[in-house]
């Protein structure tokens, strides 16, 4: 299938799920906390089944990773994999705030090589194929040239001592959405000192880098999808001469916190 085909398609039906999420926003439905703390809600089970059931279909052959469907070892055997979040931004979500989208890449040979996220509650769609530039909506997106760190803009609702040099915009809940802020040049950096799980940033990677912006993990390190243990130590998404120098910022506490047990 042609590439542009292909993109069109799975942002089509990247848009039906944010619709069925649509229509519980704001309402009432339940939810509750998965272990280790996070929010989930029966809009994000029904969300996730209705992706897999159209993308499986679009690409038979293609595995499945997601947020909300129980892991499974033979998406390792598959060349090309789905990486998704039904509802990337799910606080968001449940807090009818519109800091949440649906989040869909497909991955090949470890590689993002197709994202769409769907920020329906806002009016937005992004989306990029590797190789082809990024899109929000009908605007073709350009990361910007930033190269100090000092007063760059990081989504964040406040700031530890150390990085009080940055400058605060505002912080949707999806890391997904604040990888994209990068994209389209609304914010200069984003970064997570956390183990977190290759759904919450597949799709956002492909489009930040798309749009020029430099997108690695915590670490510097390039990012590697569908990988047995599906997580990477943090995302560092940034303007292209402003990377270098927030790794060496962040480097002594993501050393520290990625070799924590």
């Amino acid at each position: 299938m042609p590439a542009a085909e292909l993109l069109a398609d799975v942002a089509a039906i990247a848009a039906e799920a944010g619709a069925l999420a649509m229509r519980s926003w704001r309402g009432d439905f339940e939810r509750w906390e998965k272990a280790g703390g996070s929010p989930v809600s029966e809009i994000d089970l029904a969300v996730d089944a209705l992706l897999r059931e159209r993308l499986s279909a679009l690409l038979p052959d293609a595995g499945w990773l997601s947020e909300e469907t129980a892991d499974a070892p033979d998406r390792l055997a598959c060349r090309r994999v789905w990486v998704v979040d039904p509802i990337d931004g799910t606080r968001d979500f449940i807090r009818g705030r519109d800091g949440w989208c649906v989040s869909v890449a497909l991955v090949e040979d470890g590689r993002a090589v197709l994202g769409v996220l769907d920020a329906t509650a806002r009016g937005q769609v992004w989306r990029a194929t590797l190789g082809r530039g990024a899109w929000r909506n009908t605007k073709r997106l350009q990361a910007g040239d930033r190269a100090r760190l000092e007063g760059a803009r990081i989504p964040a609702d406040a700031m530890p001592k150390a990085d009080r040099l940055f400058r605060t915009v505002h912080k949707p809940n999806s890391i997904a959405l604040r990888m994209a802020m990068v994209a389209a040049d609304e914010a200069d950096l984003i970064a997570t000192l956390r183990w977190g799980h290759e759904w919450d940033i597949a799709a956002a990677a492909l489009i930040a880098s798309e749009a020029g912006a430099r997108v690695t993990d915590a670490l510097g390190l390039p990012l590697v999808f569908n990988k047995p243990r599906p997580q990477a130590f943090g995302v560092l998404a940034s303007t292209p001469r402003l990377h270098r120098a927030a790794v060496a910022h962040l480097a002594e506490r993501a050393e520290r916190l990625a070799s924590a047990p």
